[in-house]
């Protein structure tokens, strides 16, 4: 429902570049400086100081009068948004725009168990997920970005709030040519400071989990020999298959990979890592419209009450 032109500008404007905007709205980069010429035409202003030979805005800055417009642009596709979801009510349909962000592990391993169905569910929602660890979900959150996040750690900020989704234990894995592997009990858990271990980025949920439970174990981070810090559950499986370390993820997150026999669970006694992975949104505001909506049909897809 929102005029095209006002539509394009918005994009380019947020990416500050014709060709990214031109494949987030499936346009050719031509198709969109043709639009923003035409608005330009109609508004009498340049919105777009162009560096470039190409004459397609290679280089781009808004203008002063860009500037003015975007605001107004911005207003303006809010509230046809909020028409389009109230229209929608009187039919019992949800639409609309759902920007979605997920940590890492939960991208990966939860959200398309999830996202396939809801969509089959609500057709007329237009979804997009960005993802990163907790704290960047958090602040993307925080700074409107997205309208809802999924997390699987406590945010280190007061700014927003979470609410339980689903359980999840991370466990400790290692390469079926590890002593370990062999062994038909759990190990003790100070020998986990005899090995290499491969720990998530320091800003990650999953690794916050694990070094606050390592410090309850009586194993605080600098008694451990950390090997790698790795980027994503991912990355510790790869280094764990090839041998350089042990590590713990999420048990979303090693179906796969136990079935095909790459890697082994190892118990550790009187150590059992849990967490929950938790939607998180602004404090004091309610998830309406099509992000929550999201947000029911996830928690009866993971079996969880709703709250």
């Amino acid at each position: 429902m929102e005029n095209f032109r006002l539509k394009v500008f918005r994009t380019v404007a947020e990416a500050m570049s014709f060709r990214k905007a031109a494949e987030v709205l499936h346009l050719s980069q031509p198709a969109v400086s043709q639009q923003i010429r035409a608005l330009e035409e109609e508004a009498r202003v340049r919105l777009f100081d162009r560096a470039g030979g190409d004459g397609r805005g290679s280089q781009i800055a808004l203008t002063e009068a860009g500037r003015v417009l975007l605001v107004y642009a911005n207003r303006a596709a809010a509230t046809m948004a909020e028409a389009e979801r109230a229209l929608a009510a009187l039919n019992h349909e949800v639409t609309g725009e759902l920007r979605l962000g997920a940590s890492t592990t939960v991208a990966q391993y939860l959200l398309p168990r999830i996202l396939g169905a809801f969509l089959k569910q609500y057709p007329h929602v237009r979804m997009s997920v960005v993802s990163g660890n907790t704290e960047e979900i958090a602040e993307a959150v925080a700074e409107e970005r997205v309208a809802l996040g999924i997390i699987e750690g406590p945010p280190m900020r007061r700014d927003v709030t979470t609410e339980p989704m689903a359980p999840d234990e991370l466990v400790l894995i290692v390469s079926p040519g590890h002593a370990w592997a062999q062994r038909k009990g759990p190990i003790a858990a100070a020998e986990l400071a005899t090995v290499p271990m491969l720990m998530r980025e320091r800003g990650s949920g999953s690794r916050r989990v694990v070094e606050r439970a390592l410090k309850q174990a009586g194993l605080p981070l600098r008694s451990l020999k950390v090997a790698m810090e790795l980027d994503s559950t991912e990355a510790i499986i790869s280094g764990v298959e090839a041998e350089l370390g042990v590590g713990f993820v999420s048990r979303w997150a090693v179906g796969k990979v136990l079935r095909l026999g790459s890697v082994k669970v190892v118990k550790v006694a009187g150590l059992r890592i849990v967490r929950e992975f938790s939607f998180v949104r602004l404090a004091g505001a309610e998830p309406t419209g099509a992000a929550g909506a999201f947000q029911r049909f996830a928690l009866a897809a993971v079996g969880l009450p709703e709250r």
